[in-house]
């Protein structure tokens, strides 16, 4: 059983790639020689709870799964299973704790089993210690800090019949180029930083993931165009506050300078980009978008709430005038912009008047979706420890009121492209046959009748009926 600290063995980003793949190259014998005499391939189930920040992780972990020698399958009845935790909220991680006991049940039916978790909820110490006392038949226990090192976790775990978990409490190590294994073949995120400094009042996020740190935009580049000569038009550029990009790097860059580069990225079609934070977002930003051929007219702006007062308490750095004053600066730049937004309702000394002030920004925002969400304490939050929580049925009422606005506005919002013919990236077949579903730039969803050949192309779709927040529509012959 180790515990390791960021701070040893450190090593150069190309040292630690190379070092990685040869854990990779040992695992592979170990798994050959256990597929041999199994007589047959090992299997592997990942699931993945949370953003997608983590799905980008479970894409890194799935790729050195699949080049260690194992074949993925949805079922658990795997030889290997492994989960990729979130811990944004409680429940989140009930619902991990409860999954294990299911797990154990498999195990003891299995015992060559393993179990892995990882992820942000295994960057809290008391889920260690609970791990390592209630479910002692997890085998590999790391974090968000030291993905990059699975190979070596994983080789050592399969020589190991001990618990091992290896959790970092930060770094600042960026390691490219391992392995992955993309969700999709004709879409991709990027991960452009990592980490996050704002320390909201309601956020763990911070905690579990460490402070920002950027990638250097070379190497983002380098990325894209790679993803690019291997089919992929569309990224998604990701990072908690994707709007303070390039502050750490030792020249520093500027996140309107990195989507002026990836404009440049021959075979790209569309750019898009989460989450922005509304205390960085620039003028800069806002005329790289407008002029921009590639980057999608679709801006995720967190609100979280329309009280000045409870945006200090929250620690949001903005306030409601300021808000405002930055969706119509944006709106006026990028009229047909499609607006999304999170909004939390019942936080700590919320007042009637409060809540009114949020009700307030939606009807002037027009957005087209808001993830409206429900406050509930987060443990090891300045905000759990808050007096005046407000009662849940008070909190209930006014999510209640919230959520039809929002359904109201965004039906209105949403139903301003009806009849219009839009340019779809075709992305998977629904659970009706013979439907395909697809995004237009503004991430409005679309289904419409299609067939397979369609998948991961642009085609011209007429917006026939409006579903509130999507479409049903039909195909233009070009």
């Amino acid at each position: 059983m180790t515990n390791e600290s960021s701070k040893e063995k450190k090593t150069t980003s190309v040292e630690e790639t190379l070092r990685q793949r040869s854990f990779i190259e040992l695992a592979q014998a170990l798994t050959a020689q256990k597929s041999n005499a199994a007589g047959r391939p090992l299997t592997y189930c990942l699931t993945t709870f949370g953003c997608q920040m983590n799905e980008k992780q479970s894409e890194a972990v799935a790729g050195i799964m699949d080049e260690i020698g194992y074949v993925r399958q949805d079922n658990e009845e795997a030889d290997v299973v492994l989960y990729n935790t979130c811990t944004v909220r409680e429940n989140a991680n009930l619902k991990v704790y409860g999954r294990l006991g299911h797990l154990h049940s498999l195990k003891d039916r299995n015992p060559d089993m393993k179990i892995i978790l990882f992820g942000c909820m295994m960057q809290e110490q008391h889920v260690v210690d609970k791990i390592r006392k209630s479910y002692p038949f997890v085998d590999l226990v790391f974090g968000t800090h030291n993905i990059f090192k699975f190979a070596e976790l994983f080789y050592e775990m399969l020589q190991s019949d001990q618990q091992i978990i290896n959790i970092w409490e930060g770094t600042d190590q960026i390691v490219e180029d391992l392995p992955t294994e993309r969700n999709y073949t004709f879409k991709s995120g990027v991960n452009i930083m990592f980490g996050c400094n704002n320390f909201c009042s309601y956020c763990i996020v911070p905690y579990v993931r460490g402070r920002e740190r950027s990638r250097e935009p070379e190497a983002i580049v380098k990325e894209v165009k790679r993803l690019v000569a291997d089919g992929v038009s569309e990224v998604m550029l990701l990072g908690q506050n994707v709007n303070s990009y390039g502050k750490t790097l030792e020249h520093p860059v500027t996140f309107a300078q990195l989507l002026e580069m990836l404009e440049d990225v021959e075979g790209l079609k569309r750019i898009r980009f989460m989450t922005s934070h509304p205390k960085d977002l620039s003028d800069e930003l806002i005329e790289t978008m407008a002029k921009s051929k590639k980057i999608c007219h679709h801006l995720h702006l967190p609100l979280q709430s329309g009280s000045s007062r409870i945006l200090k308490i929250m620690n949001r750095c903005y306030d409601k005038e300021k808000y405002l004053n930055l969706v119509e600066k944006i709106r006026k730049a990028i009229p047909d912009i499609s607006l999304t937004t999170d909004i939390i309702v019942g936080f700590p000394g919320e007042t009637e008047e409060d809540f009114r002030e949020t009700l307030d920004v939606v009807a002037k925002c027009g957005y087209d979706t808001a993830f409206t969400f429900l406050y509930s304490k987060r443990s090891d939050t300045p905000a759990a420890a808050m007096e005046n929580q407000v009662p849940q049925d008070v909190a209930k009422e006014r999510f209640n009121r919230l959520l039809a606005l929002v359904q109201k506005e965004g039906r209105t919002r949403s139903s301003r492209f009806e009849a219009s013919v839009q340019e779809v990236l075709v992305e998977e077949e629904s659970k009706e046959k013979g439907i395909f579903t697809g995004r237009t730039e503004y991430n409005l969803l679309v289904h419409f009748p299609g067939s397979a050949d369609l998948l991961g192309k642009y085609v011209k779709v007429s917006l026939d009926e409006c579903h509130g927040f999507y479409y049903m529509g039909s195909l233009v012959e070009e």
